[in-house]
């Protein structure tokens, strides 16, 4: 059995059900944050297009010229695993852009999957991560983390006053 279109279909399951929860999060709730400290949906949902890209693009492939049109060096200082949620509209890219990103990301994604051989999944990984050694554990971390995001953002939908969405 090819693992390659589980992978992709696990990376698919967890994007839809991400675009679900944000599709009903008005934007003007995007930065807003329940509580001091605590993040917002438009950071949670950048940094699933960062992380995406890191683990299903990069760590696959390694980086490419055309991959700055996908996200940007600043999109992913903005976003990256270090970057602190900063709840100030005027200091993020809009939510039109971060929407924008997530799409175009997961959309290259799901194309380059379609071409990954199976045999690439043991090979390891172009650049290091504390949680894998292969291109099999960056697909799967890639579904997982984005589902660990998702939770968070129905976290913060219910917090900020939403009915949950099932």
């Amino acid at each position: 059995m090819n693992l390659v279109p589980v992978l992709r279909e696990q990376i698919a399951f967890a994007h839809n059900y991400t675009a679900r929860l944000i599709d009903h999060v008005p934007a003007e709730d995007w930065f807003r944050r329940p509580t001091e400290g605590v993040t917002h949906v438009a950071w949670e949902v950048g940094h699933i297009a960062f992380a995406q890209y890191r683990l299903a693009l990069e760590r696959i492939r390694g980086r490419r010229p055309g991959d700055a049109e996908l996200i940007s060096d600043e999109f992913v200082a903005q976003f990256g695993a270090k970057s602190v949620p900063d709840p100030d509209p005027a200091r993020n890219p809009s939510v039109a852009e971060i929407r924008g990103v997530f799409q175009r990301v997961h959309q290259q994604v799901l194309d380059e999957l379609l071409e990954l051989p199976e045999a690439a999944l043991d090979e390891p990984v172009s650049k290091p991560h504390p949680l894998l050694t292969n291109k099999r554990g960056s697909l799967l971390w890639c579904a997982a983390h984005e589902m660990m995001h998702a939770g968070q953002i129905g976290l913060l939908r219910r917090l900020l006053g939403h009915a949950p969405l099932w």
